[in-house]
């Protein structure tokens, strides 16, 4: 019961976006938008730049990219002797590969193990949001088009502001600057309504979800994936790395995570399998308040 009572703050958050998107109706884009690119970059700045420099940003850089390429491995080779298109191979990427490891993980980590794990989180966040805008946009525009290609994925992500804010900060601890306190007292006023603003975005992307044309098979497979595949290729990778502490159980705790949110975005933008994308989100982050609680059960 104690561990359903660490993720139940999040969804009563997701529940009030749903619930508000249903009744009301609101422009998500544009809470997206602000979100992600008027929030996040402060939340990214303050992380990078109060956490002193550590082995720990060279791990978890590390897990992520080992653990994005070998779920993509499985995908591949799935989909291969399986004989499945080129789309329905982008779908299972963008939906089994890319965890939500932002609106959803930073506050479960902070609820389960405080503002250790939260920096953590964060610095995953910001890792996972450069791979799912490159590798995770290339494979959704060659999902729908053979000519996208890494160069256009590559402009897409240097137009996302996070990226610069997590620079920016990295830069502030290595040159001795001194940043004035009302600029801190203003950036942590930004960061702190962050996580809170996107959580309830993801319950209005939630309200706005439907079925249609969605074979079970594929979805069995993105929850194989999500939930046993992934967290278990952490393990292996934490291992591999010699890990141990909050730093591995956060890792794997977040590898765990359901679907990432921004996926759903990406397969509407150029046409990649849409309803399986986002449906797998919805499934994936409703199944969680069974699967979280077991990973935070094992793992803190």
């Amino acid at each position: 019961m104690h561990f359903i009572l660490i993720v139940l703050p999040a969804f009563i958050i997701f529940a009030v976006g749903y619930i508000g998107q249903k009744k009301i109706g609101f422009d998500r884009k544009s809470l997206s938008q602000a979100a992600l690119y008027l929030m996040t970059p402060f939340l990214a700045f303050r992380t990078f730049y109060t956490n002193e420099l550590t082995m720990d940003y060279v791990y978890i850089l590390s897990f992520c990219t080992l653990l994005c390429f070998l779920l993509i491995f499985v995908v591949i080779v799935y989909t291969k002797v399986a004989r499945l298109s080129y789309s329905k191979r982008a779908a299972y990427i963008l939906s089994g590969v890319f965890m939500n490891s932002g609106n959803y993980g930073v506050p479960i980590i902070l609820f389960a193990f405080g503002g250790i794990g939260f920096n953590y989180a964060v610095i995953m966040m910001v890792i996972q949001s450069f791979l799912m805008n490159t590798i995770g946009l290339y494979y959704a525009g060659r999902g729908s088009s053979a000519t996208f290609s890494v160069k256009e994925s590559m402009v897409t992500i240097f137009k996302m502001p996070i990226i610069y804010g997590a620079f920016a900060g990295l830069l502030g601890q290595l040159v001795p600057l001194p940043i004035p306190e009302f600029f801190m007292q203003a950036t942590d006023l930004i960061a702190n309504a962050t996580i809170p603003t996107v959580m309830l975005v993801l319950g209005m992307q939630l309200a706005s979800i439907k079925r249609s044309n969605v074979k079970v098979k594929d979805i069995g497979f993105i929850l194989l994936m999500r939930t046993v595949l992934s967290p278990l290729i952490a393990i292996l990778i934490i291992h591999l790395l010699s890990l141990e502490g909050m730093l591995a159980n956060v890792l794997i705790i977040l590898s765990a995570m359901p679907t990432a949110a921004n996926t759903t975005m990406y397969a509407m933008q150029f046409d990649t399998e849409p309803d399986l994308v986002s449906y797998s989100t919805l499934v994936t982050t409703i199944l969680s308040i069974i699967t979280v609680p077991i990973m935070l059960m094992i793992f803190s």
